[in-house]
Parts: structure tokens; sequence; C-alpha cells
């Protein structure tokens, strides 16, 4: 059965939970263009406007200034596919379909559903174009997790995650074409940098579609590892710091100077946004345009492929990093920017992750949404207008890393971890007084710990593609 009609039953009986309105009719205002870009594996700290120090990004300082900035957001996982299934869907981790990184040979990750309804597909039945630059790892190409055939007009870049991990790769897709890099052989340096054939891609997306509402998904692979960049941006910062050269050992590519090839990196990603920003401006859309920035998950766990988090204090003041469901594993940015819209320099503290994005961006758009996503629209918070509706609890599921799970209640955090070793112990801390997780206050709490593993075991719904044997029994 196609997605098409799956939707149309759905509508027909009343079950589907992410519906859209009708197409908007011949004469009415056109909707906003929405860009959302996500990076990868940047940390809560790693922009100015968050703290960092060491590491220059004027032009998301720049979008922050000029927008909102939210401190208290968490991405859908602490690691990429499971992340990025939830901001596709609007579904928190013990609803979600992927729960961890799940290869396919030769090239590509378990693919989504066909019958999954995504952020794009909501987007386009709203008559919006839908373009994908950057890395995708939801379905290898031509299967049903294919961005294609999961609401993408066009998409170029990394289709496999394996792959987004070299910068000068041998080939990137352009929707279900392979197409070969000359001159690049998977080396510390190539011919072709993958990032700024994706920023190409990009601008050009902008210029193709300026006449029509366009939603622009960018999910760029830096900072990612390996650590490489080309000589302009990195010398930048060589030698500005005691760099000791990375021998490969732990991963990935050798690199002669392993902490100017990250903040350049950072720094390279930025000067893409703003090039985005200029775009939009010189197409005369900058009022018509909501841009929004995030990262998929925390950032690497440290000195693996050379990358130095300890350094460059990449997750600030907070506990964990990539694979963890401490805060640094999956606290990160979001910006959002829309001028006439979204008042600048604001700041919100509001509880909010992933999930959220894809009714925020649905209603922007135009669309409705029914009760069974686990999101909650943003734009009474974006826009000033309208009573915020918040969340009683924040959940993440996932089944990597040893299995962990994750509440945030309030000011609380409950976190449970070796999960796949039978262990359902939770630790609790006060994020009000403690937010660097340091103090496990459990024994001092039984009824918050009880309320938090009840939380837990409502939203588990098991999966036999990700199993985790000792909560799966409490689950729904």
């Amino acid at each position: 059965m196609t997605k098409s009609i799956v939707l149309t039953i759905a509508l027909l009986i009343g079950l589907n939970d992410l519906s859209p309105l009708p197409p908007v009719q011949s004469g009415k205002k056109r909707p906003p263009n929405i860009v959302l870009v996500v990076a990868d594996d940047l940390g809560y700290a790693d922009l100015g406007s968050y703290g960092q120090k060491r590491i220059r990004t004027p032009n998301l300082d720049r979008l922050a200034s000029e927008g909102i900035r939210f401190t208290s957001f968490y991405s859908g996982s602490p690691v990429c596919a499971p992340s990025r299934y939830v901001l596709m869907t609007g579904r928190h981790g013990g609803h979600a379909y992927i729960r961890d990184n799940k290869e396919v040979s030769p090239e590509g990750q378990w693919p989504i559903p066909d019958s999954t309804v995504t952020m794009p597909e909501l987007l386009r039945e709203r008559g919006y174009a839908t373009g994908a630059f950057g890395k995708w790892g939801l379905g290898f190409v031509g299967s049903e997790g294919d961005p294609n055939r999961q609401g993408f007009d066009l998409f170029y870049g990394y289709n496999c995650q394996r792959e987004a991990h070299n910068f000068y790769p041998t080939h990137l897709w352009r929707n279900e074409r392979k197409v070969m890099l000359d001159g690049n052989n998977r080396g510390l340096t190539g011919r072709q940098y993958s990032h700024d054939l994706i920023e190409t891609e990009v601008l050009r997306f902008i210029s193709d579609n300026r006449d029509r509402p366009f939603f622009l998904f960018v999910p760029f692979t830096i900072p990612h590892l390996a650590l490489q960049v080309p000589e302009d941006s990195l010398a930048e910062y060589r030698g500005r710091w005691e760099d000791p050269a990375y021998d490969g050992k732990n991963g990935y590519l050798p690199h002669p100077h392993p902490r100017a090839a990250y903040a350049a990196m950072v720094t390279r990603m930025d000067r893409s946004v703003g090039r985005i920003m200029d775009a939009i401006r010189a197409a005369g859309l900058d009022r018509e345009t909501i841009i929004l920035f995030t990262s998929d998950n925390g950032p690497t766990y440290d000195r693996l492929g050379g990358s130095d988090s300890e350094f460059f204090q990449s997750a600030g003041i907070f506990r964990g990093l990539k694979g963890s469901v401490y805060e640094g594993g999956i606290r990160v940015p979001l910006i959002a920017r829309w001028p006439g819209h979204i008042a600048a320099g604001q700041t919100s503290d509001l509880p909010s992750a992933f999930y959220d994005l894809l009714p925020t961006l649905v209603e922007i758009g135009g669309g409705r949404m029914n009760q069974n996503t686990d999101g909650i629209s943003l734009l009474p918070t974006l826009t000033g207008r309208g009573s915020q509706p918040r969340h009683e609890f924040l959940f993440w599921d996932f089944n990597g890393y040893g299995g962990q799970q994750a509440v945030r209640y309030g000011k609380w955090k409950g976190v449970r971890r070796d999960i796949q070793k039978g262990n359902r112990q939770l630790e609790l801390y006060d994020l009000l007084l403690d937010p660097a997780e340091k103090r496990n206050v459990a024994a001092e709490y039984p009824q918050i710990v009880r309320t938090i593993e009840q939380i837990m075991a409502d939203n588990h719904e098991p999966s036999a593609l990700f199993p985790l044997p000792a909560v799966d029994r409490a689950g729904k």
C-alpha cells in the first residue's frame, strides 16, 4: 500500500495524527519559506552566542542577535540516525521506529517505512518545494527510506552516514543518481570538499525556488569527524594554540593541526550559514523566511579522531558527550530568526526538543496537527503571540551505548544507563541546583524517582528492531 493511500485512509477514519490542511487556495498569501540547518555533532557551547571563546561564529551569532536563542533545547537522541528520525517525525524515542544507528551494506542505514509521515511530506502537501542537502542516514538509495520517498523533491549529499565520515568522498548522491567526484580518494585532502559542494546546491535551490514557498533542510556534516578542512580556512587557526599533531591511532585520519582543523570547520560552516542568509536577502525573501539552526546531538567524545571537546569546552558546563543522555549528549543550540515575526535579541529557557519542530514548522506552513504527535508547537514562544503550552516531561529512549533512557521533569532529570545489562536503577539530578549532573539525589526523593519511572514505563513502546529486554516488559 502506498503512502498516499495510507494518508488518505487515515484521514477518512480520523487516525492520522499528522494531517495537513488542504493546499493553500489561489490568491491567498504565500506561506513563509522554512530553512532548517542541522549541524553534525556540534556541542551546546561551540557557538559564540552560547559561550564559545576560541571559535569564531559571527554569522550564527548574528542569527541569534536578530532572533531568539533557546537555552533548554534538546536533540532527539545522542546519536545521528535516531535523532534525525525524531526530527523528521515528531515522535520521541519511546515511540520511534529508529532508536540507534543501524548499518546496511554496502552503503546506507536501516530504512524508515514508507508509511512514516514526515515533515517534508506535510509541508509538500501545503505546496512547498522541498529540498535536503547534506547527510540523510534514514534509508539507503532506492529503499522505502530514500529521501525522495520521504517527501523531498531534491536530495543532494551523503545518503549514508558512514560515507559522511570523510569530506573528500569519491561520490555523493543527487536523488538516486551517484555523482562521482574527480580528484577525491578519501584522503586528508582532495580536489572537491563535500561541504562546499553541498553549500553550492543549497544556494542554487534558494534561487530556483524564489517564486514559491520552499522547505530547505540542510543537515550539514560539519563538524563530524574526520578532521578535514581546506587550507584557506585552516590558516585562520593554525598556530593559535599548542596543537599536537594527531597520529590517527584513535580512529579516522591523522591531522597535523587537529584543534585548528576543528575550529576552522565550525567557522567554515558558519560562513555557509551567512551565505544562506545573504542569498535569502538578495532574493527579497528575508521577511518571508524563517531560519532555524540546531545540532543533531552533543559533541564527539573526547580525543576520538583527534577531536578535543575538552579543550574547546564544547559541551559547556554539562556532563557527557555524544552517545550519552546526560545533558552534554543531548542539550543543543536552537536559534530561530524571522524578521517581523520573531523579536530580536530574545532568549528562552522553555524545555523543548527535536520533536517540537515538526508541529512548529507545520503550523508556520499553515497546517494543523492532531493530538498524537509527541511535540508541541513552539510558535507562541517564537512570535510572542498566544499562550505557550508546556511539556509535562521530555523523554529519551536510546538503544545504543549500553541502552539508556532519560526524562526531564521540571527541574528534575532522571537517567538510566546500562539497560542492555539489565540495569533499571534510576539516577536523579536537580538541574536547577546541579546542571552539571554531579550529584545523584535519587535516595533523597523516592517519590520523584517513582514518578519518573512511571513516565519511562508509560512512554516506552517495545521495539522488535531495537529491543531493551530489561524495560520492554514494563513498556506499553
